[in-house]
């Protein structure tokens, strides 16, 4: 029977057009049940690509926010670049104020003993630096090389109690003896009269006496006091030129000046090798 209607059915299609109205109402059912056995596979293939989309888009995500990161750690290096060619532009600038042989030295350690204030830099015996040599950055003295040797340098500060820098105020002259605090933020001034002719602000640059620094090179300004009519010497503090406490380069100064002649011995004003064992003891670095 079903074979029988089948071909009935093929040949009155063939025939007229009276079956059309019937196909299109047949149509209508049977769409949808093609539809809904076709839905198993379209999910199955829209969620896997979803998935793949999602690990795809994780991967990369990760990728991204590691590229992110390494990217902010080169910027952090390239602004600490920028920072060292600035600083090494000023040193650059000064040398050639200067008119002298230098040596650009990296600062390698620090000396964590209490009221010391000595550095080490990266420069020895190996490139010709010795003892007593003046030692500079962008803005003025740091301090001498107190000791020498072949793959590095012990750099003694300004501001160190056991050094002493003949200077002399920039405004008229005068001579004067800074010596170091043990604080890197100021100098003091013990031997000058109350009547002094000095103010505060006045610069102090090298005096040349000693032969150790060459004249003229900035050491501090002078800061502000309050003269004492009761007592024969005022109490006058500076605040040293150098960044002592930012410095990353220094300078180590070659220079051609003689040694001042003077008539009786020289007062110690400066720290050397030679000196007496206790003022050298308990130097320590940090290795």
């Amino acid at each position: 029977m079903a074979i029988i209607a089948s071909v009935a059915l093929l040949i009155t299609e063939h025939q007229s057009h009276r079956l059309d109205a019937l196909r299109a109402t047949l149509s209508v059912i049977v769409d949808p049940l093609k539809y809904l056995v076709d839905l198993p596979t379209v999910l199955i293939g829209q969620t896997a690509d979803s998935v793949s989309s999602y690990s795809t888009l994780k991967k990369e995500n990760t990728r991204l926010r590691e590229e992110q990161f390494i990217d902010k750690t080169r910027l952090l290096k390239f602004d600490s670049l920028e920072k060292e060619n600035i600083r090494l532009r000023a040193l650059l600038e000064n040398s050639f104020k200067l008119g002298e042989q230098l040596l650009i030295a990296e600062l390698l350690s620090i000396n964590t003993a209490p009221y010391e204030n000595i550095v080490v830099v990266n420069k020895g015996t190996r490139f010709g630096v010795h003892p007593q040599q003046p030692v500079l950055d962008a803005n003025g003295v740091v301090g001498q090389v107190f000791r020498a040797l072949p793959f590095s340098s012990e750099i003694m500060l300004i501001t160190d109690p056991n050094h002493a820098i003949p200077v002399q105020v920039n405004r008229n002259g005068l001579l004067t003896i800074a010596v170091g605090s043990g604080q890197l933020n100021r100098l003091n001034l013990p031997f000058l009269p109350n009547n002094a002719d000095i103010r505060p602000g006045d610069l102090l640059i090298t005096s040349g006496l000693g032969g150790t620094f060459p004249s003229g090179y900035p050491v501090a300004i002078v800061d502000d006091f309050t003269p004492m009519s009761n007592k024969p010497f005022v109490n006058i503090t500076a605040t040293p030129k150098a960044m002592l406490d930012r410095n990353r380069e220094l300078l180590i100064v070659w220079s051609d000046s003689s040694p001042v002649s003077l008539s009786s011995p020289p007062t110690s004003h400066e720290k050397t090798p030679e000196a007496p064992e206790g003022a050298r003891a308990g130097t320590a670095r940090d290795e």
